[in-house]
């Protein structure tokens, strides 16, 4: 459900920002050498494979705030689109998880092979979508991670496809694993009033059916294809786990009602604690 960049949507990212990470988000979105899965291995999204790890990049250190000595946690890393552009950035270590197998396995094979640091896990979680025949249930589901072991956790897309018990322990789980002032960035759809609105006028995309929340689904006989929160519920859910948002959330235009550069909803958590 990510964007290719355009020109017009690229001019705005580089206001004001700093040129070196441009010039990586440049080199990575061109370079030709950095693998890419063949079409028969790519399960999710769609686009330039590339340029949105580039675009992504952009929005996890700009908005972020992730540094090059971060220990990065990727829940949901798929075919490992945010992944290769990290290998060009990090100096620290990265773990990606993900319940999709095949795509564990192009990871495996492709990319830790170069980059040692990169490792990568198939979690055996059920998923009516994803992974129907799943041995364990998210909502009672543990991170193979020991506590506090990380500093940075992305979930790009991947509360859209949680039912409500799974994302309370996935909350919990994150907070476990996640360093005192580390930091969670979030790609998803957050149900404010405007988004409301959008839901009801029917401009939404995904087109949510319209219910009182705080889970908003898109597809009654696919419930996990799409899934929205109310955001009040969503941050009450992560606050109790003692994680508040950083910065303001970073609006997407999924709605229908608003201009945006991204099409998600951006939201940046931070573990209370010092570093």
């Amino acid at each position: 459900m990510n964007e290719i960049l355009t020109g017009q949507r690229l001019a705005v990212l580089r206001r004001g920002t700093d040129p070196r990470l441009e010039w990586l988000c440049a080199q990575i979105a061109r370079n030709q050498f950095l693998p890419v899965p063949p079409p028969d291995r790519v399960f999710i999204g769609d686009g330039d494979f590339r340029a949105i790890g580039a675009e992504f990049l952009r929005h996890f250190v700009r908005y972020g705030g992730l540094k090059p000595t971060d220990r990065v946690l990727e829940i949901g890393c798929g075919i490992g689109r945010m992944a290769v552009p990290l290998t060009q950035y990090l100096d620290s270590s990265y773990d990606g998880v993900d319940i999709v197998d095949d795509g564990i396995r192009w990871c495996t094979e492709t990319i830790t092979p170069a980059y040692p640091q990169f490792r990568f896990q198939c979690l055996d979680v059920a998923n009516a979508l994803y992974n129907p025949n799943g041995r364990f249930d998210a909502s009672k589901s543990t991170l193979p991670f020991p506590d506090h072991g990380h500093d940075f956790i992305i979930l790009t897309s991947v509360i859209t496809h949680l039912r409500t018990a799974e994302t309370v322990r996935y909350a919990a789980e994150i907070a476990r694993v996640l360093k005192p002032g580390g930091r969670v960035f979030l790609s998803l759809f957050l149900v404010d009033g405007k988004a409301r609105e959008g839901i009801e006028k029917k401009t939404a995309r995904p087109a949510f059916i319209h219910a009182p929340g705080p889970e908003y689904i898109a597809d009654e006989n696919a419930p996990n294809a799409a899934v929205a929160y109310s955001e009040s519920f969503l941050l009450s859910v992560f606050a109790a786990q003692g994680l508040t948002p950083a910065r303001p959330i970073l609006r997407g235009h999924w709605s229908g009602q608003r201009e945006a550069e991204n099409f998600q909803d951006l939201l940046v958590l931070e573990k209370e604690g010092a570093r």
